[in-house]
């Protein structure tokens, strides 16, 4: 039994302090909307409950699918990675940016590089990156047993009012070797993404542009997973493929105050179990109340159907 907790789109807050020099171009219209509207929905308490109710559940690994802040400001990436080291070891998490962490560009070492840590793979496959070090770590992969975690970047800084991501030919190509090579030697293979993978699952200004491409790669090559956030909406779409069902699934906003017509904030945790030739994976939704101020179970279901060709090498 490996259990996996799946959290997204935090939106740390408040705002760290900012100087007008800091407000050109793009940040003037996200400061603007963060004050007039998103302060009122990403809330710290919000964050905090859903925190402290996931790390009651004792998951054997979380993955957080992008949006740690919101203006891609250089205090931003010093305090989340302060907050990512009080959610646990670098071992324990694995997160992928989203856009609101590339909001516009920014040096990797002042960055993104400063959560490195939590996004480096530590298995050799086929495309896969596996060192920290690199500027550009996406994608790599993590072995957890017999779960592959595999991380994927479409956060690149997009115009004004777009809220887009891109792949990229090269994480494509890629990503495609890796899930053949990790379904042939048997992993129970689970791809974390920010924007929703799909064509049609998000709006023209806000979805993944390349998602044509990497549905696919998901078609010929599979994934039992694909965790995702982006949209602040718990969502579940089953795409087939030439070797079992490719489960898509996102979540809510961990911070949402179920304000602008989002729902509030949840989490997902996945317990996942080889049993003879398929797969078993169950999901339990745990969600906010706002009445309780706690998360309750608001769903379970398993996800079924699942092949597991060959044992793990």
């Amino acid at each position: 039994m490996f259990s996996l907790g799946h959290i997204s789109d935090v939106h740390l807050a408040p705002l760290p302090r900012v100087r007008p020099a800091d407000l050109r171009g793009k940040r003037f219209i996200g400061y603007h909307s963060w004050h007039y509207r998103r302060r009122n929905i990403h809330r710290p308490e919000i964050l905090e409950a859903v925190v402290t109710d996931l790390l009651a559940h004792r998951p054997d690994h979380i993955a957080l699918t992008g949006d740690l802040i919101n203006l891609s400001l250089a205090t931003e990436y010093q305090l989340a990675a302060q907050w990512l080291s009080a959610l646990g070891d670098a071992d324990q998490i694995t997160i992928v940016p989203g856009n609101h962490d590339a909001y516009v560009p920014f040096p990797w070492d002042t960055g993104l590089g400063l959560w490195a840590d939590y996004m480096s793979g530590d298995m050799r496959v086929a495309g896969a990156h596996g060192s920290a070090g690199l500027a550009a770590p996406f994608p790599f992969v993590r072995r957890r047993g017999n779960v592959a975690l595999i991380g994927a970047s479409s956060a690149v800084p997009m115009g004004w009012r777009l809220a887009a991501g891109r792949l990229g030919m090269t994480q494509i190509g890629a990503l495609r070797e890796i899930l053949r090579e990790l379904r042939q030697r048997g992993f129970f293979r689970i791809l974390l993404i920010h924007h929703p993978p799909l064509p049609g699952q998000a709006e023209e200004r806000k979805a993944l542009v390349d998602a044509s491409d990497l549905k696919v790669v998901l078609e010929e090559e599979g994934a039992e997973l694909v965790l995702h956030g982006h949209n602040h909406q718990a969502m579940l779409t089953r795409l087939e493929s030439a070797h079992g069902p490719v489960h898509v699934i996102g979540v809510p906003s961990a911070s949402s105050a179920a304000r602008g017509g989002k729902p509030p904030a949840a989490w997902n945790l996945y317990r996942i179990e080889r049993r003879e030739e398929t797969w078993s994976c169950n999901v339990t939704v745990r969600t906010y109340d706002r009445a309780t101020q706690q998360l309750a179970t608001t769903d379970e279901f398993p996800l079924d159907g699942i092949p597991a060709p060959v044992e793990c090498l």
